[in-house]
């Protein structure tokens, strides 16, 4: 149809007739976008997307990641939903539930030799997958609260987990069978693990003490905790390859490292100003590195036990995982991004995007091309990191 208004009228309009015109609106140029300008742009920045495969079966959020040591394409998550899944990467229409849990799934954890997952949850119960046939292989129960992690032993089918009651607990998966319990913390059990060599248990708690253990007597070895240690929960703690030193992080701000042959704090790493969420030694160089919600990474020369250097993100640092034997470090931020550096020169030398929220955790795949993390925003993501190997 031709108009017959005057195109040339303030507003624009046309009109076939002034009689036929119900009603004006007038809208604010302010918010009509320039003809010239993409409209799609501002939104097309914020939802980059760098990761090469996305999980997205869970409908809660995401707080455990684990990677298969033995199947480079085998990942577990759980979270919020109550739900565990075993996928594979880059096969999204393959996914299988792990059904069973009343809470969260707080930890999930491969074996050493790949063929069994323990899931261990806020409901008190951990439950072990038989990888091969993709069965329940057993229920493991006994905590009085919520399971705050899981480890296998480093040459066997044994389980340990700690809990929020306060208390350790270890089984024996091959025969469902429990093995013994360790009380001691007044607290919840935050952390903990076998040593490399298996023949001592370090765990960690909210009472601010780090206690060693002897798993096949259940003798408290070690008890460390007052001055010069933590003054707060601890968070974080990771053992030596050779078995010999502890390294642990608080909610304090202080790293400090024990030996757990003698149960003596003999050096601590001052430089953090807020928690210290995560600790990891690198396997080539006698460095570790720590993440804190100071929004700072600090990778430590353990033989002079200083700083070597310092990387500042945006906001707090969640999670970190070295890349294989390779100097780089990543880190899983609040932010949602993940930061690749380089431990050398101390520089950011890669950012992945694609997470909307918070990331909890992060694990590589066995042939290290992978890093899988999961966050707040209710999705694993995939990102490769060959090229940092």
């Amino acid at each position: 149809m031709n108009g017959h208004g005057d195109e040339e009228d303030d507003h624009g309009e046309v009109f076939l007739d002034e009689d036929d015109i119900l009603e004006e609106i007038h809208v604010d140029e302010e918010d009509l976008p320039d003809a010239d300008e993409d409209v799609g742009s501002d939104a097309d920045v914020d939802e980059q997307d760098d990761s090469m495969h996305i999980f997205t079966g869970h409908t809660g959020e995401l707080y455990t990641v684990a990677c298969s040591p033995t199947d480079a394409t085998l990942v577990a998550t759980g979270g919020g939903d109550d739900k565990g899944f075993l996928w594979k990467i880059g096969q999204g229409d393959w996914a299988q539930e792990l059904q069973g849990h009343k809470d969260s799934v707080s930890s999930l954890v491969f074996s050493t030799d790949g063929q069994l997952l323990a899931s261990g949850s806020f409901d008190g119960v951990i439950e072990v997958w038989d990888i091969s046939s993709g069965s329940l292989k057993c229920t493991l129960e006994g905590p009085g609260g919520g399971i705050e992690w899981v480890r296998w032993h480093p040459r066997g089918h044994l389980v340990l987990a700690g809990a929020e009651d306060g208390s350790v607990w270890l089984w024996n998966a091959d025969k469902n069978a429990y093995l013994n319990m360790f009380s001691g913390h007044a607290s919840s059990v935050t952390c903990g693990d076998f040593t490399p060599d298996g023949k001592t248990i370090c765990t960690g708690s909210d009472d601010a003490s780090l206690r060693i253990w002897n798993p096949k007597s259940g003798e408290n070895v070690h008890v460390i905790k007052g001055h010069p240690y933590h003054t707060e929960g601890l968070t974080c703690l990771t053992i030596s390859s050779d078995s010999s030193l502890a390294i642990t992080g608080s909610k304090d701000g202080s790293v400090h490292i024990v030996n757990i042959i003698t149960g003596k704090v003999i050096n601590s790493l001052i430089a953090h100003s807020d928690s210290v969420e995560c600790i990891g030694l690198s396997p080539s160089y006698p460095w570790a590195a720590t993440g804190g919600m100071d929004q700072k990474l600090i990778i430590w020369d353990l033989q002079h036990s200083s700083p070597r250097c310092t990387c500042d993100h945006e906001e707090g640092v969640a999670c970190l995982a070295w890349l294989g034997s390779s100097r780089f470090v990543a880190t899983g931020c609040v932010d949602g991004k993940i930061r690749v550096w380089d431990s050398l020169s101390g520089e950011c030398v890669k950012m992945f995007s694609g997470h909307s929220d918070a990331i909890q955790s992060m694990s590589l795949s066995a042939n290290v091309d992978f890093l899988v993390s999961v966050s707040l925003d209710q999705t694993a993501r995939v990102f490769e990191i060959a090229e940092f190997r």
